[in-house]
């Protein structure tokens, strides 16, 4: 008989062999192409014996042309990451709510008047200078530069702010008045590297071309003697003064450094030695220095300079201090003492109307005056 023969109750239910048991098997192109074994044809096993009747297929086989067991899908997945990560880095530099850039620091503004004496300037040596002067009783360098006791806190800042602001402005006191680097013209650096970065371009144009114009005058910032002109001699500087801080703003401290500094000061064609000495004079700054501090200044280690008013003497009342001051050595006398006056007729400022008189007080009496030979 042809055909298929059926049972003549058909193919009794569960019966092994009936279609129902493959009938939800779909053996579709991805099924065969992900199999692991591929099947010799009929013609293969006749052409060689002892070929296996079965051969694993390869990754390339399994998975088409891609390779290394990636699919279609998983490319275009990985393409789609590489996408999103692009454009998040691209959003990022081109972010328009990037925050704003720290405003420029307010430009120091400064005021400097020589004093000239009204007679001729006192020499003697340093220690009879000095224990014959109102600075007998100053303390010597850095020692004079003292905090305030006890150091209190503010409404918005604790103690240890208020005191990191205190000794910023100290430190800055100290190196830009006593360090004998910068008093002889040296050395600018060391009082630079204090400055909060956004005035030492300032600091660079005042030392660079030093102007007496309230802003750009080199003497402002530091304390620095004319080379030429003037050396230090014998002890240590003189100083006298106070240190005070207030808080100006829930964010701002405010400190004010207000000092007497007094230099032993000989010419600078002196020499060294015991006659030298005898030739010194004594050198007086006043200087007043208004500092402003944020609380970035205060975490690192950095100063804001707002006011400096300085008052120096004995000097010529021409002078022009702005790169450097000169001092009146010991038996000079200031050439235009009492001439100088103030005309409010005259535009701008002028060393005639910045200049005032040393006060006789203010000089040393000592006991063993210097008397040039000849």
């Amino acid at each position: 008989m042809a055909g298929r023969v059926e049972p003549p109750d058909g193919t009794p239910d569960g019966a092994p062999g009936g279609d129902d048991e493959y009938r939800s098997l779909v053996f579709d192109e991805s099924f065969v192409n992900a199999a692991r074994l591929q099947e010799f044809s009929a013609q293969e096993r006749l052409d060689d014996e002892e070929h296996a009747a079965v051969r694993p297929r390869t990754d390339t086989e399994r998975h088409g042309s891609l390779g290394l067991g990636f699919s279609r899908q998983g490319l275009i997945l990985v393409l789609l990451i590489a996408l999103a990560f692009g454009t998040a880095i691209y959003m990022g530099i081109r972010n328009p709510y990037r925050s704003p850039a720290k405003p420029e620091a307010e430009p120091v503004h400064s005021e400097l008047m020589p004093l000239a004496p009204l007679g001729p300037v006192s020499g003697a040596t340093p220690a009879d200078l000095f224990e014959h002067s109102p600075a007998a009783r100053f303390e010597k360098g850095a020692d004079g530069v003292t905090l305030p006791s006890p150091v209190r806190s503010s409404d918005h800042f604790t103690q240890s702010q208020v005191q990191a602001a205190l000794l910023g402005a100290k430190d800055y006191i100290v190196q830009s008045s006593l360090d004998p680097r910068v008093l002889t013209g040296s050395a600018v650096r060391p009082v630079r590297e204090l400055l909060d970065p956004r005035q030492q371009r300032q600091f660079d144009r005042s030392v660079d071309n030093p102007r007496n114009d309230g802003r750009h005058a080199a003497t402002a910032w530091m304390v620095r003697f004319d080379p030429a002109k003037a050396a230090l001699a014998g002890e240590q500087v003189r100083v006298h003064g106070t240190l005070t801080a207030q808080e100006v703003s829930a964010n701002a401290l405010e400190v004010t450094a207000d000092h007497v500094f007094v230099y032993a000061v000989r010419p600078a064609d002196a020499g060294e030695g015991a006659d030298a000495e005898k030739g010194a004079s004594l050198f007086s700054v006043r200087r007043e220095v208004r500092f402003h501090f944020e609380r970035g200044d205060l975490r690192d280690h950095q100063v804001t300079l707002r006011q400096v008013s300085m008052r120096a003497g004995p000097m010529n009342c021409g002078e022009d201090p702005a790169d450097s001051l000169a001092p009146l050595l010991a038996g000079e006398r200031a050439k235009d003492a009492g001439k100088a006056g103030t005309d409010p007729f005259a535009r701008g400022r002028s060393t005639a109307s910045m200049c005032g008189l040393l006060a006789p007080s203010a000089q040393p009496s000592p006991a063993h005056p210097f008397k040039e030979k000849g």
